[in-house]
């Protein structure tokens, strides 16, 4: 079995989009996925499932969640050793000068085209920092997240690809519960 976790986007903000996580762990369950667990009302789901695309869970997930509450919620999975992967690549983290409470992670469904990735890459945002590397789009926000014009919706537009961002130390929390349910 395959340790993955789906990275569902704007569920229970603001309260729209409302998916109790027991109700949530039930749909997956009923999806024949083993071993569910969530993290925090955001919409992280740990799964275990036989080996597949993430690709292809992704889009089962979302059309189970349509199909269930009858609203659309992007869907982003990725399997463990991709996690940890994009932890391992935060250009920001190697730098002294930038703390940890100001970054971000910004997942994407799939790695954006060159193109699109290139075009965006010189762009400036006041103290506001990124980079693009393979499937993940790094910030850095020391005025906050949600002052900054580094979006979801931003990314989507440059790049082309699904995404929804989690802070750092939710990204850290997320390699550490799929490294347990991996056991």
């Amino acid at each position: 079995m395959n340790t993955y976790v789906a990275i569902l986007r704007g569920i229970n903000v603001g309260g729209k989009r409302m998916i109790k996580m027991d109700a949530l762990k039930q749909l997956f369950a009923s999806l024949g996925f083993q071993n569910v667990e969530t993290y925090i009302q955001s919409g992280n789901v740990f799964f275990q499932s036989k080996k597949t695309s993430e690709e292809k869970l992704a889009a089962t997930i979302a059309k189970e969640i349509k199909s269930v509450f009858t609203f659309d919620v992007p869907t982003i999975v990725k399997n463990i050793d991709e996690l940890k992967q994009i932890i391992a690549n935060n250009p920001f983290t190697k730098d002294n000068k930038k703390l940890t409470e100001f970054l971000h992670v910004t997942f994407l469904a799939t790695a954006p085209v060159k193109a699109n990735v290139d075009s965006n890459a010189k762009l400036h945002f006041a103290d506001d920092a990124f980079a693009i590397i393979d499937n993940a789009v790094y910030l850095y926000c020391p005025n906050s997240y949600s002052s900054s014009k580094l979006t979801n919706g931003f990314f989507e537009n440059k790049l082309k690809v699904i995404a929804t961002t989690r802070n750092w130390k939710t990204c850290n929390e997320l390699v550490s519960i799929a490294e347990k349910l991996k056991k």
